[in-house]
């Protein structure tokens, strides 16, 4: 094998339109101590992979991957880190569900019909998921996401632009700010998707300028993942997601750990009660359904798990190559403006 390529081979799978890229080989083997520590070294030590994966030309604006990895809690029966465009974030709903029917398809985990269980570690946790099997194949799949919670109500915020704001924040594997769009004077269905998204990241952009951000369990997941704008269905009828995460990443799907969040700040405000199960969209209209199913008094008073379930389907495989002498071989983003490459190429 030439030394001057490297090889790293994937599987490409979507849930309701979002991409979920699996490295399956090539990939150096983490040896941190907790999943915590995995992904630190990860984006110490290897984050030209994740870029090379992710960005173009192997990728694209609204990439979203899976590194499997050993896991480190007993509990656990498989782990993972799941990275993006930007860097790596700590849960992932939809990954979840294409990740349970990636293990049990490619007979990495035993197939068990009519459900197929098993633990999985992630860097917000141990989630529990379920996989219906009908002759070999996963027709379902669905997790039970680590405590979630209704962090901070009624922030005000002033944000460029969009003028005072009000929004709750929520936890579900990761921190979102959440709102209806109407509150931002936009209307969800009819405001182009452009002018909704540049919205979302500009609260997103101000609320980690100005918001101390804690989880009482671990440092690392102390930060705001992104921002949910809704509808303005009231619980339980359906309702619809705009997830915007990361630095501007569309999810496609209805986002599985913000439906997590969601529910935990619609049962914590007394608008939904545990087994109601509702339906969430997404841009592509895939729903996603989620209800509570237990409530907890930990990590915070008032924390619920949630149970969410989906749809993932295969896309392909791929062996990528990375060449020691491609000048963009480590992946590239479209500048803003031309005049950020001035020079570049001198």
């Amino acid at each position: 094998m030439n030394s001057d390529v490297r090889r790293l081979f994937v599987t490409d799978m979507h849930t309701a339109g979002e991409p979920v890229r699996i490295v399956t080989g090539g990939y150096p083997e983490l040896s941190g101590a907790t999943i915590l520590d995995k992904r630190q070294e990860a984006r110490r030590l290897h984050d030209d992979l994740r870029r090379a994966l992710m960005l173009e030309p192997r990728g694209h604006a609204g990439m979203y991957g899976v590194i499997p990895v050993q896991p480190s809690d007993p509990r656990a029966d498989f782990a993972a880190l799941f990275t993006h465009g930007e860097g790596y974030s700590t849960m992932c709903g939809h990954a979840t569900i294409a990740l349970g029917q990636w293990l049990v398809e490619s007979g990495r985990l035993p197939a068990v019909e009519p459900e197929t269980r098993f633990a999985l570690e992630l860097p917000c946790g141990v989630v529990d998921v379920r996989c219906r099997v009908e002759d070999g194949r996963v027709t379902a799949t669905a997790f039970d996401s680590v405590p979630a919670f209704l962090s901070q109500t009624d922030v005000q915020l002033d944000v460029p632009g969009l003028g005072s704001v009000t929004f709750d924040l929520a936890y579900g594997g990761a921190f979102y700010a959440v709102l209806p769009a109407s509150r931002l004077g936009l209307d969800f269905f009819e405001t182009p998707l452009d002018r909704l998204v540049a919205a979302a990241a500009a609260l997103t952009d101000a609320a980690r300028k100005a918001l101390d951000i804690v989880h009482p369990e671990a440092e690392d997941l102390g930060f705001l993942y992104g921002t949910i704008l809704t509808d303005d269905a009231p619980p339980p009828e359906p309702t619809y997601n705009l997830c915007v995460f990361a630095d501007g990443q569309i999810d496609r799907s209805p986002t599985g750990s913000g439906v997590t969040a969601r529910l935990a700040r619609d049962h914590a405000r007394g608008l939904i009660a545990p087994g109601v199960e509702r339906r969430f969209f997404g841009p592509t209209g895939i729903p996603f359904s989620g209800s509570v199913i237990e409530l907890l008094d930990a990590p915070v008073s008032g924390a619920v798990r949630a149970r969410v379930s989906g749809r993932s389907a295969c896309s392909g495989t791929a062996v990528f190559e990375i060449h020691a002498d491609d000048p963009l071989g480590l992946g590239f983003t479209l500048p803003a403006r031309f005049g950020a490459q001035v020079g570049a190429g001198d």
